[in-house]
């Protein structure tokens, strides 16, 4: 990822439109935001939240709240609690998010 022409800026995530995208079971809802072609959400997905879809898009995640849990197209399963992160490089290894309790996220893709 390379950053250029963003100037320095202040995001009020509270000020920030959220929209409601429905997974497979439960409801995400985003707050997006775009910086010169790089989006930065606040995801937050409700318990039992199981996405729809597996994903191939690269991402740097950060779990704020909650749990997710993230299954890879090969079996592997991976759990992150507040305070851990992942990294995945676009079309690398897809993947799908799951959650039972709930989670809030910050996500740089």
């Amino acid at each position: 990822m390379h950053m250029s022409e963003i100037p320095f800026g202040i995001t009020d995530w509270s000020e920030i439109e959220r929209t409601e995208h429905s997974g497979e079971t439960g409801v995400a809802f985003w707050q997006t935001q775009e910086f010169g072609g790089i989006r930065v959400r606040l995801l937050e997905y409700s318990p039992g939240y199981l996405a729809d879809h597996w994903c191939v898009k690269g991402h740097i995640l950060f779990c704020v709240e909650g749990e997710l849990h993230t299954e890879l197209d090969d079996g592997r399963e991976f759990v992150l609690k507040p305070g851990m992160s992942y990294q995945v490089a676009d079309n690398a290894e897809p993947h799908r998010s799951s959650t039972p309790i709930g989670a809030k996220l910050f996500v740089v893709d």
